[in-house]
This record gives structure tokens, sequence and C-alpha cells, in this order.
């Protein structure tokens, strides 16, 4: 079971202003999940390999992936409309 302690360190942390009954609620529903959850931990995976994900990925490359000719800065520049030596120069944003 979650305490209403732990209820109300989530909820600061969420910015989130619950009364009593909404904490004592959310303490029973999200005890309920981990409960649910925990049961997860009754199953044998001994014999399942670990993974990062349920599918087999891999990077396909093509040829034009391939590393190639790259632009001169001043180049690449040349219609930047403000710069700061072989840097765009953009606002800032706060």
């Amino acid at each position: 079971m979650i305490s209403i302690k732990e209820v109300e360190h989530v909820a600061l942390l969420a910015r989130l202003e619950l009364s009593e009954e909404e904490k004592e609620m959310y303490a029973r529903q999200l005890g309920a999940i981990l409960e649910y959850a925990q049961m997860l931990n009754e199953l044998d995976t001994a014999d399942v390999p670990p993974t990062a994900h349920v599918l087999p990925l891999q990077n396909v490359w093509r040829e034009k992936d391939e590393v190639g000719r790259q632009l001169e800065p001043e180049e690449v520049l040349a219609n930047a409309p403000d710069r700061e030596g072989q840097f765009f120069k953009v606002p800032r944003i706060v």
C-alpha cells in the first residue's frame, strides 16, 4: 500500500493540489496498481533472455547513408541571415 505521504510527495512533484479524499483515493488506486504489477515477479523468467526491445531491430543502411563530401563552413553559412564565426546566430530563447 502507498502511504498518503508518498501521494503528497508525488502530487508536489507534479504540482497538483489534492483534497484529502483525492489523496486517499489515489493511495488506494496506486497501491492496487503496484500489487497487480507485483504479480510479474511470480513469473518464471529463467529461460527468457534479456532484451531491450521485443522485436529484433537493426539499422538498415542505404548507399546514400554513407559518409560523403561535406560542405565547407563558408558554403554552409553563405545564405545565413546572421552568423558568429563558423556558427549560425539565432535569437536567445529563454
